[in-house]
């Protein structure tokens, strides 16, 4: 039998497409973790996988990785899609693909299936990958292909023994380092909210609670003074804030096949590191860095969402980010309250505020009123020769 790898996260779209393919194929099951599984879920997923008839089941723990090759620049850009969205999802889908692909060419698979629809945007992601990291691999995906309805799914698993309950759930939810979506009956319509039980973390604590983030050049080093892996500070932060049920929303944008999608998601820690580092730099950025720095962090976003990592412009912007966190050092306090938080304020040795020069709307230090009466006179050229020529 011919060598199969099959991207296998353990849901209903992958174990039919693991117990339809190993009929055919020798079938080795990936799964890579890119945040969100604890070691107890991991082995729940391997002796699944092996229920369903593959040959091999690796798991692949990749959250350093995603961190390092992604996450790191989504922090750097301040990348929320829509000015809402943290990138959960199909920041991860990224390096899963390029995870998985890499590992059928080391065992030498001559197939690579997915459990894809054909409605949505992974498929791109998944298949823009596979096809220009391994062009010799053909592409299965039985779902996108048959076209099949979730009923169908389940009445095929029964009819072959398999019986795990795939309707104990309303809603699909897929956790990781940077956040969980959460897709249900109300995200097909565009009026209903998902409801509180729907989300994975509820209201634990009431009150108040202040964290501390430290960034050194960028990088979320510390909480608390404790300092850690970027990656592991995530987390810490993501543990203590979701017990206010912190970073809750929808996000409805366009997805690649050119709809219109909306999907619920909860991202307590992405959200607030992304506000933080964006407070910081707002205080250690110059005026011109923080434009250019907008609208090429969107750019960043939008084609990360896109599938387009692989681009090598995608490396030209990474590197503009990285060069524009040499000065983004310093704490930001954050406030924790039931279902949000506030930005208190930020401590850094690169502070522009603390500049000598002036304080904003108090008092000056480096110039006279005369020199500004000239300034604006001046600076108000362009607009007077407009108005003179033209009225």
């Amino acid at each position: 039998m011919k060598k199969l790898v099959i991207a296998y996260s353990g849901g209903l779209d992958t174990s039919y497409c693991a117990v339809s393919l190993s009929k055919e194929f020798e079938v080795h099951a990936v799964s890579v973790n890119t945040g969100g599984f604890t070691e107890n879920e991991v082995k729940n997923i391997e002796r699944n996988a092996y229920k369903m008839g593959v040959t091999t089941y690796k798991n692949i723990d990749a959250v350093a990785t995603f961190y390092t090759k992604v996450v790191k620049y989504l922090i750097f850009g301040n990348v929320l899609k829509n000015a809402t969205y943290p990138l959960s999802v199909s920041a991860e889908r990224i390096i899963q693909a390029i995870e998985i692909i890499e590992y059928a060419k080391s065992i030498d698979a001559e197939y690579i299936a997915h459990g894809s629809t054909g409605a949505g945007n992974d498929q791109v992601r998944f298949d823009m990958i596979f096809q220009t990291l391994a062009p010799g691999i053909k592409i299965i995906t039985p779902i996108r292909d048959q076209k099949l309805s979730r009923q169908e799914e389940i009445d095929y698993l029964k009819a072959e023994g398999i019986d795990m309950n795939w309707e104990k759930s309303k809603y699909s939810v897929n956790k990781g380092l940077w956040g969980t979506s959460v897709g249900g009956v109300e995200t097909l319509e565009s009026e209903k909210p998902l409801p509180s039980e729907a989300y994975p973390s509820q209201l634990e604590k009431e009150g108040e609670e202040k964290v501390t983030l430290t960034f050194k050049n960028g990088e979320f080093v510390a909480l608390n003074n404790q300092e850690n892996a970027p990656e592991v500070n995530i987390e810490k932060l993501n543990e203590i804030a979701s017990n206010y049920a912190i970073g809750r929303d929808i996000h409805v944008g366009d997805t690649i096949v050119g709809t219109k999608g909306r999907v619920g998601f909860e991202a307590a820690a992405a959200l607030i590191v992304v506000k933080a580092h964006h407070l910081l730099e707002k205080h250690t950025l110059t005026k011109w860095q923080l434009q250019h720095k907008e609208y090429l962090s969107s750019f960043y976003g939008m084609h990360l969402h896109e599938g387009q990592y692989l681009d090598p412009v995608m490396r030209d912007t990474e590197a503009f980010l990285q060069s524009s966190q040499k000065m983004v050092s310093g704490n930001v306090v954050v406030t924790l309250k039931p279902y949000h938080f506030t930005l208190d304020g930020i401590v850094s040795k690169h502070d522009l505020m603390s500049s000598k020069f002036s304080t904003y709307g108090e008092e000056n230090k480096a110039w006279s009123a005369d020199d500004a009466k000239g300034f604006i006179k001046i600076f108000g050229n362009q607009n007077k020769i407009y108005q003179q020529v033209n009225s």
